[in-house]
C-alpha cells in the first residue's frame, strides 16, 4: 500500500511538473480584429479554435473591433498586443502622433489590395468614376474608402462630390432608399449587405479601388513595439501559426467559417461563407499578392502609399514608410507559399 502511494505521488509530481512547465512556456496574447466577427475573421478565429496557436505555445484571445482606427489606438495603448487594421489607418496614426512612445508596426500583410470600392445602383445612371461628379456620396466618417477617396478622385479626375455621414448599419439602407447616390465601403461587406436588403448583385455598379488606379494595401497584422522588442520569438511563432491557419482557411473556407459562428452564434453561415470567399478572391489571393508573396510587401509600392496617405489624410507630418512596416518576423518564403493556385 505504501509502495502504491509512493508511485502515485511520484506520478502526480511528474505530471504536475510537466503541466507547470507547459504553463510556463505558454504565452498569452491579446488580439483585436478590425471589425465584428464576420467571414474574414476566420483567418484569426480558425487557428485559435483548431489549437494551432496552442501548439505554438500561445494562448491567443481574439476580440471583435469597431474600426481600424480603434484597433491601432488600442494596440498603441498596450491594451492589446496585436491587431488587424487597415494600413492607411496605421500610417495616419504614425504621422499624426510623431511623439507617441508606442507606435504599432505592421508585421504581415493579409489584404494585399484594399477592399474599398465605390458602389452605386445601376438605376442611378452611375457607370464610371466620371459620373460621380456632383453626386451625393455616403459612408461613416471613419470608413477606409471614404478616407482614401481623395486618392481615388485624383486618379480618376473626380470633382465636386458631397458627403453624407451615417452609422455603419444605415449606409446600404440609405443607398437603397435613394437618400444618397453612391457609397464607399469594403466590397465584400457592402455588396452582401445590399443583397440582404433585396438588391441583386447584378444591379450594383462596383468600382473597386484597385481596378481604378488606387493600389493601396489593405489590412495588415500589427503589433506593439513592446512585444516586438521583448518577445521576438513569440511574434515569429504567432505569425508562423497564423500562416498555417490561413492555408487551411483558404483551402476550406466552408469549414473554417464554423470558428466564426462559434464566436457569434447569430451570424448567417451561408452569407459569411460567401463574404470570406469574396475576401480571399478579391484582396488576399490576388495577382499582386502572388507576385509579392503572401504576407509580404513591395517597398516601392509601400512608399507610394505613404505619400498618397500623407496627402489625402492631410497628416501633421509625412508618413515614413520605413517606420510602419517590419517584415523581419515573417516565416520563410517557403513557409509563406500558401496561396491556392488560380
Amino acid at each position: 500500500m505504501r509502495k502504491r502511494t509512493f508511485v502515485q505521488s511520484a506520478i502526480f509530481a511528474v505530471t504536475a511538473a510537466t503541466w507547470g512547465l507547459a504553463q510556463a512556456q505558454t504565452t498569452s496574447l491579446k488580439f483585436q480584429l478590425d471589425w465584428r466577427f464576420e467571414g474574414p475573421a476566420a483567418f484569426m478565429t480558425y487557428p485559435a479554435a483548431q489549437g494551432i496557436f496552442k501548439q505554438a505555445g500561445l494562448d491567443v484571445t481574439v476580440d471583435a473591433g469597431n474600426g481600424s482606427g480603434g484597433t491601432v489606438t488600442r494596440v498603441a495603448s498596450g491594451a492589446y498586443d496585436l491587431g488587424f487594421a487597415d494600413l492607411a489607418a496605421l500610417m495616419e496614426f504614425h504621422a499624426n502622433n510623431p511623439d507617441a512612445p508606442n507606435k504599432p508596426v505592421a508585421i504581415m500583410m493579409l489584404y494585399n489590395n484594399t477592399p474599398a470600392s465605390v458602389m452605386a445602383l445601376k438605376k442611378s445612371g452611375i457607370k464610371t468614376p466620371a459620373d460621380l461628379a456632383g453626386k451625393k456620396l455616403g459612408a461613416p466618417v471613419f470608413d477606409a474608402g471614404r478616407r482614401a477617396f481623395p486618392i481615388f478622385a485624383k486618379a480618376n479626375k473626380v470633382e465636386n462630390v458631397a458627403w453624407t455621414a451615417m452609422d455603419p448599419p444605415l449606409r446600404e439602407t440609405m443607398l437603397v432608399r435613394g437618400d444618397i447616390d453612391a457609397i464607399t465601403g469594403f466590397t465584400f461587406t457592402s455588396l452582401l449587405n445590399l443583397e440582404a436588403r433585396g438588391v441583386k448583385a447584378s444591379d450594383v455598379v462596383v468600382m473597386a479601388y484597385p481596378d481604378y488606379g488606387v493600389k493601396l494595401y489593405g489590412n495588415a497584422v500589427i503589433a506593439s513595439p513592446k512585444l516586438l522588442a521583448e518577445k521576438p520569438e513569440v511574434v515569429k511563432a504567432f505569425l508562423k501559426a497564423l500562416v498555417l491557419g490561413a492555408k487551411d482557411v483558404m483551402a476550406k473556407p466552408d469549414a473554417a467559417i464554423a470558428s466564426v459562428k462559434a464566436r457569434d452564434g447569430i451570424i448567417n453561415t451561408d452569407l459569411e461563407t460567401r463574404r470570406l470567399k469574396m475576401a480571399i478572391d478579391t484582396v488576399v489571393n490576388t495577382p499582386d499578392a502572388r507576385s509579392e508573396g503572401f504576407g509580404q510587401i513591395n517597398a516601392g509600392r509601400l512608399a507610394l502609399m505613404a505619400s498618397q496617405v500623407s496627402d489625402a489624410f492631410n497628416t501633421k507630418t509625412r508618413v515614413d514608410a520605413t517606420k510602419v512596416w517590419n517584415g523581419s518576423f515573417l516565416p520563410t518564403a517557403a513557409e509563406l507559399d500558401v496561396l491556392p493556385k488560380k
